[in-house]
């Protein structure tokens, strides 16, 4: 199953909202450096879904806002 997803990097808080198109905006107060923002919408995204976060994994948009995750 492949999930669209927009990210917002070095939000105020940490949040996941299902849009009505049935993507999702995950905020995280990460920032976008060395990768670690992409680990924490992984991990946010999972616990949102209830599904362990080695479930997910990163396929496209690994540079941009707009993410493609799998499962």
């Amino acid at each position: 199953m492949k999930i669209k997803v927009r990210v917002i990097t070095k939000a105020s808080r940490n949040s996941v909202e299902q849009l009505t198109d049935g993507s999702f905006r995950v905020r995280v107060t990460t920032a976008p450096v060395d990768g670690k923002a992409n680990e924490s919408v992984r991990k946010l995204l999972a616990e949102f879904l209830k599904i362990p976060p080695s479930s997910l994994e990163l396929t496209a948009g690994h540079r941009s806002k707009d993410k493609i995750f799998s499962y």
